[in-house]
């Protein structure tokens, strides 16, 4: 891969996901660069959201900053290269455990699905009756597995993880997730917002002072791996607005589009309108959640 950051010479480029692109430096440490790349129907559009790097990045180290007494997160102190300064981190090393930690406080997406279903989520029973956007009795702990880009996460059942992790770290993966999602909820809760739900990715560090600890890394309660709503305009019973890409899922679906997500084709570039209507809303996000002014 091409340095196209123009990172100095130190820097190894080591993996690119849908959004990140991440190097490891000559210390063994990772920079994980945020791009303004945007991904909807397990797809990386070939039309970027301007800023969007900056404002995820932005997000997630507010997070991290505030959950420091909380949860140890992966995050160093070390300054990033100017080129990429606003959206990178420098990061410790992890041993990444092979399961989405997902929490839900609210019934939707992939959730709702497997709730119609079979009254279920990840093998937990709920009441009959629930709609699209309900509120759950309480937030679950349902985790999933990672899916290789281009495909789907898959759902699995706690007992699940215990086969695959042991009892020991299953639990700690559990009540981490439920404890950040809870503090999390609570603190947007007073800023007029609703976290349906959340993912966390897990791992042990490698190094640094959490070394041998489990701790939190990758990004953490953005607007890419939550989903917030408008707690004055939760009405349930269907899809509810959110802080994140519906301009681009709902403009991709449209007539206006021509592309049908069933084709097997890439989806189309975004116009300028859906473009400009995404950026917003991210800043929106990050002005409503951290309370500062994006600048």
């Amino acid at each position: 891969m091409t340095n196209k950051y123009d990172l100095p010479e130190e820097y190894e480029h080591v993996y690119s996901g849908k959004v990140r692109d991440i190097y490891r430096n000559t210390q063994g440490r990772f920079l994980l660069v945020t791009s303004d790349r945007i991904s909807a129907y397990d797809w990386v559009l070939p039309t970027e959201i301007p800023d969007k790097g900056k404002i995820l990045n932005g997000i997630s180290q507010w997070w991290f900053a505030a959950l420091e007494g909380l949860v140890p997160n992966h995050t160093t102190t070390s300054k990033v290269p100017k080129s990429v300064a606003g959206r990178a981190v420098v990061c410790e090393p992890l041993e990444m455990f092979p399961v989405e930690c997902v929490v839900r406080g609210y019934l939707a997406g992939s959730g709702f699905a497997d709730y119609q279903r079979e009254r279920k989520i990840c093998g937990q029973g709920l009441p009959p009756g629930l709609k699209d956007g309900a509120l759950l009795p309480k937030p679950l702990f349902t985790p999933a597995t990672k899916a290789a880009i281009g495909e789907h996460d898959i759902n699995i059942t706690y007992d699940e993880v215990i086969v695959e992790l042991g009892q020991e770290e299953a639990q700690e993966l559990k009540r981490m997730s439920l404890a950040v999602y809870e503090y999390a909820a609570e603190k947007v809760a007073r800023r007029g917002l609703i976290l349906a739900d959340t993912k966390f990715e897990f791992g042990t560090a490698l190094g640094g002072k959490y070394k041998g600890r489990i701790v939190l890394g990758d990004e953490v309660l953005t607007p890419d791996s939550s989903r917030y709503w408008e707690r004055d305009e939760w009405s349930p019973g269907g899809a509810q607005p959110s802080f994140d890409k519906q301009y681009v899922r709902d403009w991709l679906t449209s007539s206006a589009s021509g592309w049908d997500k069933n084709s097997g084709e890439a989806p189309p570039p975004l116009p300028d309108e859906i473009v400009e209507k995404t950026r917003a809303k991210y800043i929106e996000a990050y002005v409503r959640i951290t309370g500062e002014k994006f600048e």
